[in-house]
């Protein structure tokens, strides 16, 4: 086994993280960090920080030079990260000392490598917005048109009270729906560009380094955040927020769905997916188990993170490191996990049978609430749910409906009390609702 699976040609599918995945390769970090150091150049060439002669040759040369990573291994492993050994090379490969001597003015490793990361970090969010902009489309039609279909809901792992599958799938989409619409304001206060040189004072970078900072943020289309955040790491923890919100929700679709199509249940088809190597009737629960992994995964991470973001004194090193190492693997876990209900959802079919004989089940005993309420018109609401415990455990004992001995001690009870079409309260009206709050997206 790979020792990840996002790297992995063998689980290239079950966990396939897409276009972010070439995102995080050491290929398109250094290409990241090459066009920060152009864009750098170009803006203090602008300000007359350096001959802006230099600046220009060097923004070309930033969009043209292309750096092996192998090459830059023994730099790295010497000084703990790679900018050192990046602007060395690309120094050399420039072959230009009157314009390169001007290469990463004033700036930090930190500053690069950061803003780089937060460069691809945008990107990712755009790929991640794709996939969810298909998911809620699909949840979005198939939530208005199953929206009075009935089945039973289901708390703590047992049969409640009727629902609709249309108001299920409402639930699974209406968080993915609110953290689209958070977006904005996410990049907003998230995507920053970090430009504050070694100590986080911007000391080397001259009387213009906030006018810098902000041109800097302007050309890269980030955010100028007005100050170092180099221990400040509320922008990595704001996108790791993010993710983690929209992985548990895909995770709560994983973890529903393994129970609506367990044996015995089987309220919902995922499509022909599945297959056992040993057992022909076998269609295992691929896509809602990947999701639920990748769940696990996500939180293991994510606690991983929280701890790295206490940085010490003024830069951490080791703080970094750790950051560097989960970073990458959060951001690939949302995606496959974005790129995983992508196509679940796509191939979902509820089972109206299969449903209807669930809500038959258990000789009506989901109609046991509306049952107690309805009879609160001819006694108190205690007595009314000591009567309807003491007929649904006559059913039991007997095998005998709900509805049947009910009737036969409250004939005058409504006609549509133990209709499940009636009995699905606002889960039709959910559905609809969700279904016009995704179109309007």
């Amino acid at each position: 086994m790979a020792a990840s699976v996002f790297d992995s040609p063998l689980f290239a599918r079950l966990f396939d993280t897409g276009e972010t995945g070439r995102l995080f390769s050491d290929t398109a970090a250094i290409r990241a960090m090459l066009l920060v150091e152009g864009a750098l150049a170009k803006v203090q060439g602008s300000l007359g920080v350096i001959p802006e002669i230099s600046a220009a040759a060097i923004h070309r040369a930033s969009l043209e030079i292309q750096i092996d990573p192998g090459a830059l291994a023994a730099p790295t492993g010497e000084n703990g990260v790679c900018v050192p050994g990046l602007v060395a090379a690309f120094r050399q490969e420039m072959q230009a000392p009157e314009h390169t001597q001007y290469v990463h003015w004033g700036a930090t490793s930190q500053d690069i490598i950061d803003t780089g990361l937060m460069l691809r970090l945008r990107q990712a969010l755009l790929l991640a917005e794709t996939d969810l902009r298909a998911i809620l489309g699909t949840l979005g039609r198939a939530a208005g048109e199953h929206a009075s279909l009935p089945m039973p809901a289901r708390t703590w792992g047992q049969i409640a009270t009727p629902t609709s599958w249309g108001a299920v799938i409402a639930a699974f989409g209406a968080p993915l729906a609110d953290a689209l619409e958070e977006l904005p304001a996410l990049r907003q206060g998230a995507l920053w560009v970090s430009l504050s040189g070694a100590a986080g004072t911007a000391s080397a970078l001259g009387p213009q380094a906030g006018e810098t900072r902000a041109a800097l943020a302007g050309a890269l289309g980030l955010v100028d955040p007005g100050r170092s955040w180099h221990t400040d790491r509320t922008p990595i923890l704001r996108i790791a927020d993010w993710q983690g919100r929209v992985t548990a929700a895909l995770g709560h679709i994983g973890q529903t769905l393994l129970g609506l199509t367990a044996s015995g249940v089987e309220e919902v088809s995922l499509g022909a997916v599945g297959a056992s190597s040993t057992m022909p009737q076998k269609q295992n629960p691929v896509g809602p188990s990947a999701l639920v992994a990748l769940g696990h995964q996500f939180t293991g991470l994510r606690a991983g993170l929280q701890a790295a973001a206490a940085h010490q004194h003024q830069r951490d090193g080791a703080a970094w490191f750790a950051e560097w190492m989960m970073v990458p693997q959060l951001t690939l876990t949302c995606a496959a996990a974005l790129g995983q209900a992508n196509r679940l959802t796509a191939s979902l079919g509820p089972q109206p049978i299969r449903m209807h004989a669930t809500l038959d089940e258990g000789i009506g005993l989901v109609h046991a609430e509306a049952l107690s309420f309805a009879l609160t018109d001819r006694m108190p609401r205690p007595e009314a749910q000591q009567v309807t415990k003491r007929l649904c455990r006559d059913a039991q004992e007997k095998r005998v409906p709900l509805a049947e001995l009910a009737r036969a001690d409250y004939p005058d009870l409504p006609p549509d009390l133990f209709d499940p079409a009636r009995q699905m309260g606002e889960a039709p009206a959910m559905a609809r609702a969700f279904a016009e709050r995704v179109a309007k997206l």
